[in-house]
């Protein structure tokens, strides 16, 4: 079973707005609806990996290296606007920046049902025969078809699946914070959150997340506890009313 940790954080800094995120609680609840959606895979990779859109969609079968249990960021899904009125759609053989080409451990669950959905995926192939796609074969989030998933329906569905299911709205990218304030819950160094996500300069992540890494403050509270003894000096009050009160009976 894919389990996740939380922590919590405010909505607001400063007057800014500050990226959402699902809990513990959330997370596992999404993964549940999702099973059977279109969706369910792409959810599921995002949030583990913290992925953008245009990463998890421009994901291939080449990307994943199933027996040294590794996935590579290789190649992006984006829309491009040709002429300021048609939008178009581009598969390229880069991301969105260098440190956002990344290879990452594959979990075992997520492997298994990437393999499950590469043999669906062969199967409707088969079915469809000469009316099939055969543009983005390469590519794991294809409709049966074998078009591509745009990155407009991946934002509308996520958002249609939330609402059906009465959670919380979140963006489909607050996957992706969703993922760094769960890394940082487990004690795992800002740096390497840095490498996970794909950021190229540490001061990005540092932006973005500083607010929910508790480890530092949990530091400066304790050292603050062992300088000011609250509970010594009740202590010591509550010794010297006791013995006032013996005196006035």
């Amino acid at each position: 079973m894919l389990i996740i940790q939380q922590i919590k954080f405010n909505d607001l800094k400063n007057g800014q707005f500050i990226n959402d995120y699902y809990t513990e609680t959330e997370l596992n609840k999404l993964f549940e609806i999702s099973k059977g959606d279109p969706l369910e895979l792409i959810v599921l990779i995002t949030a583990f990996y913290g992925l953008r859109r245009s990463e998890v969609l421009g994901l291939q079968w080449d990307s994943f290296d199933f027996e040294n249990k590794t996935i590579t960021i290789k190649h992006t899904i984006i829309i491009t606007n040709t002429d300021g009125k048609h939008r178009k759609l581009e598969g390229k053989n880069r991301t969105k920046n260098k440190s956002s080409y990344r290879t990452l451990p594959l979990f075992d669950d997520i492997a298994r049902i990437l393999l499950k959905s590469k043999e669906i995926q062969e199967n409707f192939k088969r079915a469809f025969g000469n009316s099939y796609n055969k543009k983005y074969l390469n590519y794991v989030f294809v409709k049966h078809d074998g078009n591509i998933i745009r990155p407009n329906y991946v934002t509308e569905h996520f958002s249609t699946i939330l609402k059906k299911n009465n959670m919380k709205h979140i963006r489909f990218h607050d996957l992706r914070h969703s993922c760094a304030s769960l890394l940082l819950a487990k004690g795992i160094p800002m740096k390497s959150i840095q490498e996970w996500l794909g950021h190229s300069d540490f001061s990005t992540t540092a932006n973005l997340y500083a607010h929910l890494d508790c480890s530092s403050k949990k530091s400066s509270a304790n050292a603050l506890e062992s300088i000011f003894t609250i509970t010594n000096i009740n202590k010591k009050e509550n010794e010297e009313n006791a013995s006032s009160s013996l005196k006035n009976n």
